[in-house]
């Protein structure tokens, strides 16, 4: 088995930005390219890196996320390959703030939706579904689910958690020091 790799992941505006930057300033390493510039969207930054696009095609790359945080959105989760170790720091946000805050991204790019949010809102349903049943049965994979709601109102509380699972090697001060609630514009049931 190859060093292991932390991964954080969830469907996309969900919080991953959020908790990437919390583990860059908690002391972890992460491999990211910047190819995507911060905007208003995400004005902290998105912490990705462009090869895990294409991870479904080529993951020849992933050796250099050893030792390291990688940011994955939940669908290409399924194409991490099975000699690494896993830590997956899986983000849980309201789906009716996930879309809303996807809704206000599109309109700013001036696209036009082309689903409804109900069907997309059931696809996301089925997808977290199956994904937890897909992480629940990996041997190589330790998924630790993370609110987004709790990680804003109580960021301390959040950080500790993540330190526990990673085994004590988060700068819980530093970490916690990032978290900005007022970059949490989409409030849903859960607020």
């Amino acid at each position: 088995m190859k060093k292991e790799i932390i991964i954080v992941s969830g469907l996309p505006r969900s919080g991953t930005s959020m908790v990437m930057q919390m583990l860059l300033s908690g002391g972890l390493k992460i491999l990211k390219d910047d190819k995507r510039k911060p905007d208003s969207d995400n004005p902290n930054g998105y912490f990705e890196y462009r090869k895990v696009k294409k991870l479904a095609q080529n993951n020849s790359w992933l050796k250099q996320a050893a030792g390291k945080v990688l940011k994955v959105v939940s669908p290409l989760l399924t194409y991490l390959p099975p000699d690494y170790r896993y830590r997956v720091i899986f983000m849980e946000r309201d789906l009716d703030q996930v879309l809303a805050s996807q809704a206000k991204m599109i309109k700013r790019r001036g696209a036009k939706k082309k689903v409804s949010d109900s069907k997309i809102k059931a696809a996301f349903k089925k997808h977290l579904k199956e994904i937890k049943i897909w992480l629940a049965r990996q041997p190589n994979v330790e998924t630790l689910f993370v609110s987004y709601q709790k990680t804003i109102e109580l960021p301390t509380e959040t950080a500790k958690k993540i330190n526990f699972f990673l085994r004590g090697n988060l700068k819980i001060k530093e970490a916690v020091s990032v978290v900005d609630p007022s970059l949490r514009r989409q409030r849903g049931a859960d607020s």
